[in-house]
């Protein structure tokens, strides 16, 4: 491991709003399990987790549009989570934590109820058949989702990708639930509303993609 790795795996230890829990920790009794509100955030403001959230971008920059909301992203890589964490401290934002597990032990993290909106951004869609358990909506995780977030709550799905969008749309369809938005093309679809939230940030995956020519997609729903 490089000598600048170990060095933001140090400034990560140090800060008080990222969480590294143990693989023990969070599977036998993690502390933070319906307490987020009360006991990290110290306030009862409604609670937005963006899975899988890289570098922070999006949950820094929905952090800082809605500073009445609280907003905790999640990724396995620390050197990732690094750089929204700093970015976080620097502008003093308070409603802003990072939490650095796998995605497959939310329910381990989060009590049932306990997450008012949930944000994919970007993830692999991976679009082979024999990787279709790892992708981040297939229905086994949407079934966790569900059970994690408070009735009526929200799911947001941003990504270059029509097949996940288009997979997606197909199993809300299938099960019964709301799609409340749906845009192949948010920047075509969604210009004459600039203050829409899927145009919160562009994270650099976003214009790593745009690069190449490939349209943005954008999903909201909540389920039945």
């Amino acid at each position: 491991m490089g000598k600048g790795k170990l060095a933001k795996f140090a400034e990560l230890d140090a800060m008080t709003h990222v969480v590294q829990p143990s693989k023990d920790e969070i599977l036998q009794h993690f502390r933070l399990r319906g307490a987020w509100k009360a006991d990290f955030f110290k306030s009862e403001r409604p609670l937005v987790v963006e899975l899988g959230c890289g570098r922070g971008e999006y949950t820094v920059a929905l952090a800082r549009r809605e500073p009445g909301t609280n907003y905790l992203g999640i990724d396995v890589k620390g050197a990732r989570i690094w750089k929204g964490a700093k970015e976080a401290l620097a502008d003093g934002l308070d409603n802003v934590g990072f939490l650095r597990t796998r995605i497959e032990w939310l329910e381990q993290a989060f009590a049932p109820g306990e997450i008012d909106e949930i944000w994919i951004t970007f993830p692999d869609p991976q679009i082979k058949y024999q990787r279709a358990k790892h992708r981040m909506v297939n229905p086994e995780f949407l079934t966790r989702y569900r059970r994690l977030l408070k009735p009526g709550g929200l799911l947001h799905l941003k990504t270059d990708s029509e097949f996940l969008h288009g997979y997606l749309h197909g199993i809300l369809e299938l099960q019964g639930h709301e799609v409340l938005e749906s845009y192949h093309d948010v920047y075509r679809q969604l210009e004459p509303y600039p203050d829409h939230v899927a145009f919160a940030c562009q994270t650099y995956y976003e214009r790593f993609f745009m690069d190449k020519g490939k349209t943005i997609t954008y999903l909201k729903f909540h389920f039945a």
